[in-house]
């Protein structure tokens, strides 16, 4: 079974929409598929049913946005076949509505030092309920200040230390909800919980404490971020607390930092049947 457990779609920041991405998918040879959409839940019913259509097996997921207060760092968490998925609304919606007002300020900003009008932004925004760095920067392409996403100019707005918008960081850590408090949330929804590409965030003391302590479910082992020796490293974690491996491409079409296709990684077929278990028991 090739299973790809990680994309997005344009509900968030993704270049491509729903179907496009399932039919991509069944180009590609893909089983099984998830559609991950950050904070959003909005996907799921259609997405299944497009995967009968296109006979793909598609797993109704959402990437919840969280943080580790006491690291004080950013964590994405893989939340696939809620059962009780009404319980994530709440939650997907405070973190959309701090997403959306801080976006429209990082679009304000940007504008001051790039006189494009905020419709320029939006028009890409639209299938979603927020504005990503990505919008702003396709923007910025299509008015001729740059002609890459991810260059000078997108660090010179976004980079962590000196850019532009760069108190955006500050303000998801402040905003997000704690790890802790979205996994106990996920789990009453009756989800399976995943830690997604750790070694983005640096999330592997986490990892062990949360694995540790039964909170999570598995981990994002097979994703772009994570060389050979890093796969390793969380492959034993998974073997040391029994939890599950999961992989995925991470696609976002177009706004993607590097050049991926669906399918790029995979999740292992026994991941995946007991993730399907679990849902059906």
């Amino acid at each position: 079974m090739r299973a790809d457990l990680h994309c997005h779609t344009t509900l968030s920041d993704g270049s491509l929409g729903i179907e496009e991405v399932i039919a991509q998918a069944k180009r590609n040879n893909i089983d099984c598929l998830a559609i991950t959409d950050h904070d959003n839940l909005a996907s799921t019913s259609r997405a299944v049913v497009l995967g009968q259509r296109y006979g793909i097996r598609v797993l109704p997921a959402v990437e919840i946005s969280a943080v580790d207060g006491e690291r004080g760092k950013k964590v994405h968490i893989l939340c696939y076949m809620p059962k009780k998925p009404d319980r994530l609304e709440g939650l997907c919606l405070r973190t959309c509505e701090a997403r959306k007002h801080r976006g429209k300020a990082m679009a304000l900003k940007v504008m001051e030092k790039y006189p494009i009008a905020l419709e320029n932004i939006v028009r890409y925004a639209a299938g979603g309920k927020a504005i990503y760095k990505c919008h702003i920067m396709h923007a910025l392409m299509d008015y001729g200040y740059t002609t890459e996403l991810y260059g000078e100019v997108y660090e010179s707005l976004f980079n962590a230390k000196y850019g532009l918008c760069a108190e955006e960081v500050r303000h998801e850590t402040e905003s997000n909800p704690d790890v802790r408090f979205a996994l106990e949330l996920i789990h009453s929804a009756g989800g399976t919980a995943v830690i997604a590409h750790p070694k983005v965030y640096d999330s592997f003391d986490l990892i062990e404490e949360l694995a540790a302590a039964e909170k999570i479910d598995g981990v994002e082992v097979y994703h772009e971020s994570a060389d050979e020796e890093c796969e390793k490293r969380l492959e034993g974690i998974c073997d040391k607390y029994g939890i599950l491996p999961t992989g995925g491409s991470d696609f976002h079409g177009f706004y993607n930092h590097y050049a991926i296709s669906l399918g790029y990684k995979f999740t292992p077929e026994s991941s995946v049947v007991k993730i399907i278990e679990k849902f059906e028991s």
